[in-house]
């Protein structure tokens, strides 16, 4: 379960990296270009990763017997509200005819896309420090 959080914050943070070059070329549409086909891969790949990422965290939380899991708890309802809300943002950009550079430059410093991305790398650093305290009890130490 927590690779599979870790593989869906990969996903996300792939697309952002990818939707700042995406942004730098200038481009008035999706149409005709190799970046402009995989721009609309990128954010469906996002809506899959964003798509219930919270309960996905929570369900972790609750196998891996995190504590305080009340604080888990409380942060994943805040991860909630950023995750839907930059769904809301990548699949209002998908619904358009045509993605122009501009489009995803504005979807870039949305603050609802960059509150999830804070979100995700703080996420990325409780994993990290949890896999560290869970190593020495793991080999025997």
């Amino acid at each position: 379960m927590l690779a599979d959080i870790s593989e869906r914050c990969n996903t996300i943070e792939e697309c952002y990296e990818f939707m700042l070059a995406y942004a730098a070329q200038g481009l008035p549409s999706d149409e005709g270009s190799h970046s402009g086909a995989q721009i609309r891969e990128y954010l469906g790949r996002t809506v899959k990763a964003i798509s219930g990422l919270s309960d996905t965290c929570q369900a972790a939380v609750k196998r891996e017997r995190l504590e305080p899991a009340d604080k888990y708890r409380a942060f994943f309802a805040a991860l909630d509200r950023d995750a839907r809300d930059a769904l809301a943002a990548v699949e209002l950009v998908l619904a358009q005819p045509a993605i122009s550079s501009q489009l995803i430059d504005n979807l870039n410093a949305s603050m609802h896309l960059r509150a999830l991305l804070t979100d995700l790398f703080l996420l990325g650093e409780v994993a990290k420090i949890q896999r560290t305290r869970a190593k020495p009890m793991a080999t025997g130490g």
